[in-house]
């Protein structure tokens, strides 16, 4: 019998900009218009966060203003719709479904723009009902949050939770597009302030001895709302994550996860408490359990433990909820594993600033991990 086989290769070259800037929304601030001139007016849907629309009631007012003044360049389809903030717009498939439905009542095409502002969840559910719109509408991204400016903002996933599992229905897809601004954190409550820097402490513990090194010198500067370096935190960290991105594997059609650090248990965490940990705030424990289990292992010393928790300490993270105890939490190891789509890859530390990936995890050390933050939390109760 004889067969035949057509090869097919071919490669696609992504390009997208990070800006950040103040008053993005100021008529006299130009960029995103700038960003969208064309032969003719760009058509603009846009979704916004509930929680930012509280923070700022003036906001829409703001965007119609924006819009008339350049009008010749840009304009709104539709009056903004408003969606639920948080983890509540990535458990709700009816948003995206609305979205989906509004691309055909105002004709969005692809070249049209849907615009998220907002937190990271928020851009997420976005992003995923534009890539699932026409094969993809352009999708513009305005993270309104520290986590979302430093890490989830600047990237290429995109997807909704299902089934009780986080991040279960997505896409890959690039923005067009990312505008950061940085006054819309000085509305954020100090929870979601801190929530954000979790993931540079993620990226400087995996990636980089000397920004790591850098927080720990600027911790209490950050934990007091300065925006100085809290600017030069998110700018770095944004660019760790887009090298990463541009790296040998974007899409992540492996099981390596270095960004990951952390997470699995941080997944766990946060549907175990029925959301009331913020995403960051998961993860920061995530990552002091991380941190724990690779010094148990012998890969980390004590003093670079110690530093390790001070610093997530001194920004104001706990290092223990109650939730983390428990076989519940060991589940999360097997749902990361089906997260991931191969063999169970998680990432460790062998020093500050250089990690390393195991495929598999000692249950009894992960345990003696949780104890010994448990102990820790209770001795720092009492004193």
């Amino acid at each position: 019998m004889t067969h035949t086989v057509l090869q097919q290769a071919f490669a696609v070259n992504f390009q997208y900009k990070v800006c950040f800037t103040h008053g993005l929304f100021d008529p006299n601030n130009s960029l995103l218009a700038d960003h969208l001139r064309a032969e003719n007016p760009a058509k603009i849907f846009i979704v916004l966060d509930q929680g930012l629309t509280e923070a700022h009631p003036d906001l829409i007012a703001k965007l119609e203003q924006y819009f008339e003044a350049y009008k010749k360049d840009i304009f709104l389809c539709a009056t903004p719709m408003i969606v639920p903030g948080g983890e509540a717009s990535k458990n709700d498939e009816n948003l995206v479904r609305q979205i989906v439905e509004a691309t055909h009542l105002h004709a969005i095409d692809r070249h049209a723009y849907i615009m998220a502002i907002g937190g990271g969840a928020v851009l997420d559910m976005v992003g995923f009902a534009a890539a699932i719109s026409h094969r993809g509408v352009r999708h513009i991204r305005i993270p309104s949050t520290v986590l979302s400016q430093n890490d989830s903002g600047v990237g290429v996933k995109n997807s909704i939770n299902y089934f009780g599992k986080k991040n279960y229905i997505g896409t890959f897809a690039t923005p067009y597009l990312v505008i950061n601004d940085f006054d819309f954190l000085k509305t954020l409550d100090d929870r979601d302030w801190r929530s954000g820097l979790a993931e540079a402490i993620k990226v400087a513990l995996i990636k980089d001895v000397n920004f790591f090194q850098w927080m720990e010198k600027h911790a209490h500067d950050l934990a007091r709302r300065e925006m100085v370096p809290m600017k030069d935190s998110i700018i770095r960290c944004a660019q760790m994550h887009l090298d990463h991105i541009a790296g040998k594997d974007p899409f992540e059609m492996g099981s390596s996860r270095p960004l990951d650090f952390g997470h699995w248990a941080a997944h766990k965490l946060e549907y175990l408490t029925n959301f009331d940990l913020r995403h960051g705030e998961a993860v920061a424990i995530g990552i002091a359990l991380d941190s724990t289990y690779s010094f148990l292992k012998g890969w980390i010393g004590q003093d670079d433990l110690d530093r390790i928790l001070k610093l997530i300490a001194d920004l104001g993270f706990d290092l223990f909820v109650p939730e983390l105890t428990g076989e519940n939490l060991i589940k999360g190891l097997e749902e990361f594993r089906e997260h991931l789509g191969g063999r169970l890859t998680i990432m460790l530390l062998k020093a500050i600033g250089k990690g390393e990936e195991v495929h598999e995890m000692d249950h009894e050390l992960i345990r003696k991990a949780i104890a010994y933050l448990e102990s820790m939390h209770k001795t720092t109760n009492v004193n």
